[in-house]
């Protein structure tokens, strides 16, 4: 099974090119974050004529997630993330996809930090760490994937020496992330590639593309039944390349079903 992770950085204006790298790279299950669209402005029909069935929720100019699976209905779990009943940013999807629990996340950007907006970064992985631990419990294949908007080690970041103070790199935010790892997640691209820079995203600006400065942000997190039977990794960088493209890449694993 190939799981996909995209952020699309608005969904209608970047709808061609979702279509295209769909139809190239066939994925079976995809992960979308950045709609930038209320529900009711979801493309599904365009989306369903590619042969893609989906859930998802959304959020008018921000936020937004998707789950899409090839011919097949994700089968809803959740649609947000527990912990904060007044959060109501829509930024945590989940769904049961051929046998597979899959959790869809945007999180938190959390910049300027220090700051509200990096407090309520915090905030937030710790109730994902809270409810991954549920997850765990449930000994079952599981995967959480997304814009964890975290470079993990400094080999996830271009010149890491910039980047410190940011909010996607302050030691904050890369322990929350390691702790999720010490509870049992394995980090699917890092463990294919332990020693490898792979980037999932470039500034717009600075020719960073051309450049290849970028950042590793988008993740798979794997429970362990899952991770036993991980095959293959990868990120198509050419969708980077496309005109009026989104900043981010879709990043892809290849798991074995059984």
């Amino acid at each position: 099974m190939k799981l996909a992770t995209y952020n699309i950085n608005g969904i209608n204006g970047r709808l061609d090119i979702l279509l295209q790298w769909l139809e190239e790279a066939a994925p079976d299950v995809v992960c979308l974050q950045e709609l930038k669209a209320p529900d009711e402005k979801f493309p599904r029909r365009a989306i369903e004529k590619a042969g893609y069935g989906a859930i998802w929720r959304g959020q008018k100019s921000w936020n937004g997630v998707a789950i899409l699976a090839r011919d097949a209905d994700p089968i809803e779990t959740r649609r947000s993330l527990p912990g904060d009943a007044d959060d109501d940013q829509g930024r945590y999807i989940e769904a049961a996809v051929n046998g597979i629990i899959v959790g869809c996340l945007y999180l938190p950007n959390g910049n300027p930090a220090p700051g509200p907006k990096f407090d309520y970064k915090l905030r937030w992985f710790k109730r994902l760490q809270k409810y991954g631990q549920k997850l765990l419990d449930l000994e079952v294949p599981v995967a959480l994937i997304g814009d964890f908007n975290v470079m993990p080690t400094d080999l996830d970041v271009y010149k890491p020496e910039r980047w410190r103070e940011d909010a996607l790199f302050r030691p904050e935010v890369r322990r929350a992330y390691a702790a999720m790892l010490k509870q049992g997640w394995t980090d699917a691209i890092r463990t294919l590639y332990p020693d490898e820079p792979i980037y999932t995203f470039w500034k717009y600006w600075r020719n960073s593309f051309e450049r290849d400065a970028g950042l590793r942000i988008d993740h798979f997190l794997l429970s362990p039944s899952l991770a036993t039977g991980l095959k293959s990794a990868g990120v198509d960088r050419w969708v980077r390349a496309l005109p009026q493209t989104s900043d981010h890449v879709p990043a892809w694993i290849e798991v074995d079903e059984g």
